[in-house]
């Protein structure tokens, strides 16, 4: 019984350390290719390995801001679906879901100027 444990134990910690992982780096841009700095950037790890798989010391979401020069590159994360969400003053919101599977990852955003408010009042 105690080595099945064991072995148990050693298939976890294996699971852990062969989890495919990614550098994601990432331009925000506006209407007119100008860099977007100060822009908050949200990653969330959704879907691709259990959290048994990935181990719970793992993070599997960051906050982050993007330099003057528009971009920010992160820490590895897990490779599977992700959400990416830029928030920019004087921006729409962008928000996106991509699966990732590469061991290096750019991803360009352009933001878009917020639209007009319309009341039918």
């Amino acid at each position: 019984m105690r080595s099945i444990l064991i072995l148990f134990g050693l298939m976890a910690t294996l699971a852990v350390a062969g989890t495919p992982m990614t550098k994601i780096t990432i331009h925000v841009t506006n209407q007119h290719d100008k860099p977007v700095g100060g822009a908050s950037v949200i990653v969330r790890f959704i879907s691709g390995h259990s959290l048994v798989k990935l181990g719970r010391g793992t993070k599997t979401e960051w906050e982050v801001r993007t330099s003057q020069e528009g971009s920010v590159t992160l820490p590895t994360v897990p490779q599977g679906k992700i959400l990416i969400q830029v928030i920019a003053k004087g921006y729409q919101t962008y928000g996106e879901n991509l699966d990732i599977d590469e061991e290096l990852k750019t991803v360009e955003v352009h933001l878009k100027p917020p639209q007009g408010q319309y009341s039918a009042h």
